[in-house]
């Protein structure tokens, strides 16, 4: 059996790689990244994968979806600002998310949070925040809104 042109579907993001400190990886380090992107974001660890100070992988949401982060050096370093994103049907999706950051970081205040912003492009609102914590790029989440 062959795909037709209508059964293929195009090829798609699975995976965002990036490389920590191995120490950032030891086992509280991965305590730390594990607690906060599970209660935040719903992501959990794939433990058969975890190995001490040098790998961890988070699956999010489904399989073949994951962030796979390795210990290495020299390790991963950018701006502030960079970042990967995550799009939510709904605006109650984003909100419920940004409360759930909001909450971690009252109680660590290593969570980096970029509060809600809403930008107009003629038909179409983004509506998006930014949070990182521990990682060298931040997460942001963005909603897509098309008015008539």
């Amino acid at each position: 059996m062959t795909d037709t042109p209508a059964d293929k579907r195009h090829p798609r993001f699975n995976h965002v790689a990036m490389s920590l400190p191995a120490d950032a990886l030891d086992e509280h380090g991965r305590a730390d990244i594990v607690a906060f992107y599970q209660e935040v974001f719903g992501w959990d660890e794939v433990t058969q994968m975890t190995e001490d100070r040098k790998r961890l992988v988070l699956s999010a949401y489904r399989f073949g979806q994951f962030v796979f982060l390795t210990g290495d050096e020299p390790h991963m370093t950018g701006p502030r600002m960079d970042h990967f994103g995550l799009e939510v049907d709904t605006m109650e999706e984003l909100e419920e998310m940004l409360g759930r950051a909001k909450a971690y970081k009252e109680k660590d205040d290593r969570v980096d949070l970029v509060d809600t912003t809403a930008e107009r492009y003629g038909p179409l609102t983004i509506t998006s925040f930014y949070v990182g914590y521990l990682l060298p790029m931040m997460v942001e989440v963005q909603h897509f809104k098309l008015h008539e």
